[in-house]
């Protein structure tokens, strides 16, 4: 009875591997443990960044609403508290978008939480 090697599945690991570091430049493409170092380190940055593109984005979405307010004549703080008031549920991506592609219907939204806020005054 011969024993159990680990060369098909070394093998298969070993191109699996390869196969996730196509495109890297130098050993981090060619050299086993360079290569899983670097795939390792790319998976952290990946696991991270996810997390972090959502927090990104939604400083954007805050950035553009708190220019189209302003130019409104409002603050970004002051128009999401009277949107509240309002009851108007737009979350911050709907409004970026609003404020981008339809100016005339973010500036009713304006009025909306001006209005909203002077009765709540």
């Amino acid at each position: 009875m011969s024993r159990a090697k680990t060369g098909v599945a070394r093998h298969r690991r070993k191109s699996r591997l390869m196969k996730a570091v196509k495109g890297y430049q130098g050993g981090r493409r060619r050299l086993l443990r360079t290569a899983l170092e670097a795939r390792n380190r790319a998976a952290q940055f990946a696991y991270r960044d996810r997390k972090k593109r959502k927090i990104e984005f939604r400083r954007l979405w805050i950035l553009r609403i708190n220019a189209a307010t302003r130019a409104n004549g409002m603050t970004y703080s002051r128009f999401i508290n009277g949107l509240a008031k309002a009851n108007v549920t737009l979350n911050r991506k709907q409004l970026s978008e609003l404020a981008i592609a339809d100016p005339a219907a973010f500036t009713k939204l304006v009025e909306t939480a001006r209005g909203a806020l002077e009765v709540a005054a």
